[in-house]
């Protein structure tokens, strides 16, 4: 029993482990995420991919529309999210940064597996499948590990880098640019008056 408790409690370890560079990546993003490195790189006309190879690119955004997609008001794609992480990825630790791009590799591996072809050449229900999968976590497999931890970092710097643009804070959120209340009136409620 105990070699039991100690395999479990060494597995619960690594996977910890495993998984610090997704809340580093996550804590970089949302510290990018309002400077203006990221926000120029975001409204470039002109903009290549410093860090991302085009393939990267393109699987960055198809992963973010994904996660964000167009509605009533523009999605991650138009939003031009895939520069925000492109950019939060030039200022990572090179350990993280390598840790996102496996996870990047994995999606087109687990897409061929399962679909025979890559990630953005693959049907939007395909795609779909496979971050539902991922999203749940549930029973999470070695196997699946890297792409379960690599999904909870695209996700957390694709709303990071949505909700600071132009896109994300007024035509999604209705944000009007006043992001405190210039005086506090208090409760009107007649009950809590006197």
């Amino acid at each position: 029993m105990a070699r039991c408790d100690r395999r479990t409690a060494l597995r619960a370890l690594a996977a910890g482990a495993a998984a610090a560079w997704v809340d580093s990546l996550s804590a970089l993003a949302a510290q990018h995420a309002h400077s203006p490195a990221a926000q120029a790189a975001i409204a470039a006309q002109e903009w290549t991919p410093r860090l991302l190879n085009p393939q990267q690119n393109e699987t960055i955004i198809a992963l973010t529309e994904l996660i964000i997609p167009q509605t009533e008001t523009p999605g991650a794609k138009t939003a031009r999210v895939n520069r925000f992480v492109d950019a939060v990825l030039q200022r990572a630790k090179p350990a993280d940064r390598d840790s996102f791009l496996r996870g990047l590799t994995w999606m087109d591996e687990r897409s061929r597996t399962q679909f025979r072809t890559d990630f953005v050449a693959a049907t939007p229900a395909q795609q779909t499948e496979l971050l539902t999968t991922l999203s749940k976590g549930d029973g999470e497999t070695a196997e699946l590990r890297a792409g379960v931890q690599f999904f909870r970092a695209i996700k957390s710097m694709t709303i990071d880098g949505y909700y600071t643009t132009e896109i994300g804070l007024r035509q999604e959120l209705g944000d009007n640019g006043q992001l405190f209340l210039p005086q506090f009136a208090g409760c009107d409620h007649p009950e809590h008056q006197g």
